[in-house]
């Protein structure tokens, strides 16, 4: 039997729709790819971003700025001084790019301008860290992101 170019064009155009159907079919119904998107409900989270540009703002301007570090305990959360620490109130977001189930609050209860996330709950690797706090009425977010 002898193929001719017309046979040959439509042969190669039906091998290439398999092959991408393929990965299609593939990609949409594998396990191992994860599909999921960064926050769950995207869109509500979307309309309270200028409260979070507001609240970055203030810790910028702010005289002294959080500071992290790393410790044989965990991780050392330091607040600038000035701050009473009854005062305080928020919450600390760890966020794991490569792993949503390791995503953990906290919330801040602060003794001596400091707070400490245990060692035991931080896995080696990137993380990203939202520090949202409230003092006498303002907002304050610090973003960062750490390879512990």
């Amino acid at each position: 039997m002898k193929i001719n170019w017309g046979t040959g064009i439509v042969i190669a155009i039906v091998a290439f729709i398999s092959f991408i159907m393929f990965f299609v079919v593939t990609m949409t119904t594998s396990h191992n790819a994860n599909h999921d998107l960064v926050t769950e409900e995207y869109y509500k989270a979307e309309l309270g971003y200028q409260k979070e540009i507001d609240a970055e703002k203030n810790a910028q301007i702010a005289p002294t700025q959080i500071q992290l570090k790393k410790s044989p305990e965990g991780l050392l959360i330091l607040f600038p001084e000035g701050y009473d620490d009854t005062n305080v109130t928020g919450t600390v977001s760890l966020y794991r790019p490569s792993n949503k189930n390791l995503d953990f609050d906290l919330p801040i209860s602060l003794s001596d301008s400091h707070l400490l996330i245990p060692d035991n709950q931080l896995l080696d690797g990137r993380w990203d860290i939202k520090i949202f706090w409230k003092h006498e009425g303002k907002d304050f977010l610090h973003k960062e992101s750490i390879t512990f």
